[in-house]
């Protein structure tokens, strides 16, 4: 069964997979390039990091068809430690960050996507493709015009020639097209050479020249507990999109450590840490890549291209890129949500805008995802509370009175359950009935605590009743109403 599903994972598209993966190196490579330049480093550095995570994330990764490699997201966490520590520290922070990652993995932290509603997810894809956008803007200001024309047929490719067959992506048709025209046209555009010097040789394994003493550590380990921090959680969302965009299932577990493993090797083998990439994901699942094959390609073409085919690569028209990372933004973007804002709720709407505007205001996917998760859990808990009520009968005698709590008693509904009794009452016997409710957490007891002393206070006896197991474990462990010095101590706080 392993077997089968691996050679699955492997060879069950091959031809898809490795036309997918040459289009997805072609525009890794002036990404890369750009990456490194925001972090400070050398372009080789971007570049060998976007060969080895892809490569290895086929390998050891819990998502095939997902594109991993050097990313804005992290490269910009790098930029001051570069400039005070320099290159070497940043790859050793890198390897540390991997470690991270992997003790991520072995924790089951991947399982915390769980708590990620689908209005955060829908922000984060529409910020990601504003951003995307974006980060094309530079390419379209101040250049010649002879450029929008350029990307006014890439895009005309990108979209038309599918129509005419599938079989070879459109991306791949649209750069062999445009620079073609190009070069027999002698046009003074710009291309991917002038973003940096492509490297001529192979990576090589070597140990990041830096003293092995606690102050280093402590100099890269907040570096890197950020660049794990935000890679698994741009990984673990990309990786959830494409299990979407498949209707296939991943292993985030697996991811954490597959990322880890590929941060780790990579800062040996001189490259800075990154993480799965959106953009490159959709191109290559657009493409027709599926399976592990698609990214190990990736890769693999990543370092051919540059190292023995770079004086080819390096006339590629940046008109044709941007043309793909556009289509990529327009289909990356979920055009239904602009629709939905009215249709859906108003609180999932709201987390939905305030994870896109955080994002694109920031330029940090991590603080919008924080924000969102935020929101959806104090939207969550206001709701919650809302579903909850006390209801009381008085016996004949009007010295005993039952009251019932229906819902959950947190701390979000605490204050309404010690504002639901009347402790002035002269009650000989007080039944507060928990059948239909649930006590979770610290606050919820407390509550409890205070409205059992308060009755005490007054003279009446109180029983509470009804209490399901883990409400009961929970009191059990933390009331303080049974305890000698209980009125003090409520008294105290």
């Amino acid at each position: 069964m392993y077997l089968a599903s691996l050679r699955s994972e492997w060879f069950g598209n091959v031809r898809g997979d490795l036309l997918a993966g040459l289009v997805v190196a072609l525009a890794l490579i002036p990404e890369a390039i750009a990456f490194s330049i925001i972090a400070g480093v050398d372009p080789k550095v971007g570049l060998y990091a976007s060969f080895s995570i892809a490569v290895l994330t086929a390998i050891f990764g819990g998502r095939p068809g997902m594109i991993s490699g050097a990313t804005a997201a992290t490269a910009v966490l790098m930029i001051t430690l570069v400039k005070e520590h320099g290159l070497e520290y940043l790859l050793a922070a890198s390897i540390l960050a991997g470690l991270l990652q992997i003790a991520a993995g072995a924790l089951r932290l991947g399982q915390a996507m769980q708590f990620v509603s689908k209005s955060v997810m829908t922000g984060f894809v529409n910020a990601l493709a504003i951003l995307i956008f974006m980060a094309q803007i530079p390419e379209l200001v101040g250049v010649p015009a002879m450029t929008y024309v350029m990307v006014a047929l890439g895009l005309a490719i990108l979209y038309l020639f599918p129509r005419l067959t599938k079989a070879i992506p459109s991306p791949l048709v649209a750069i062999v097209v445009l620079t073609t025209i190009s070069l027999s046209a002698g046009l003074d555009l710009r291309v991917v050479g002038d973003m940096g010097e492509l490297p001529s040789t192979l990576p090589i394994f070597l140990l990041p020249d830096i003293p092995l003493t606690l102050e280093t550590l402590l100099i890269i380990l907040p570096y890197s507990a950020a660049v794990a921090v935000v890679g698994l959680l741009e990984s673990l969302m990309t990786a959830q999109i494409v299990d979407d965009l498949t209707d296939t299932p991943s292993s985030k577990n697996r991811e954490c450590v597959g990322q880890g493993i590929a941060n780790t090797v990579t800062g040996f083998l001189g490259g800075m840490a990154g993480c799965a990439m959106i953009g490159q994901s959709v191109i290559n699942i657009k493409s027709g890549g599926r399976g592990r094959l698609s990214c190990a390609a990736a890769g693999i073409f990543l370092l051919f291209l540059i190292v023995v085919l770079g004086d080819w690569v390096s006339v590629i028209p940046m008109a044709a890129l941007v043309a793909i990372m556009i289509m990529v933004s327009i289909g990356t973007f979920s055009w239904r949500s602009l629709k939905e804002l009215t249709l859906h709720p108003k609180r999932s709407s709201v987390v939905m805008l305030a994870t896109v505007v955080t994002v694109v205001w920031t330029h940090n996917l991590a603080i919008g995802v924080v924000i969102g998760v935020m929101l959806s859990g104090v939207f969550f808990a206001s709701k919650v509370a809302q579903l909850f009520r006390i209801s009381s009968t008085l016996e004949p005698d009007g010295r005993t009175r039952h009251y019932k709590v229906e819902g959950q008693v947190f701390f979000a509904s605490a204050e309404r359950f010690a504002s639901a009794f009347d402790f002035k009452e002269a009650l000989d016997h007080v039944t507060i009935d928990v059948s239909s409710s649930h006590i979770w957490d610290l606050s919820g007891v407390a509550a409890l605590d205070r409205a059992i002393l308060k009755f005490r206070r007054e003279g009446a006896t109180v029983e509470v009743i009804g209490l399901n197991d883990a409400s009961a474990t929970i009191v059990d462990k933390l009331a303080i109403h049974d305890k000698p010095d209980a009125l003090e101590r409520m008294m105290g706080h």
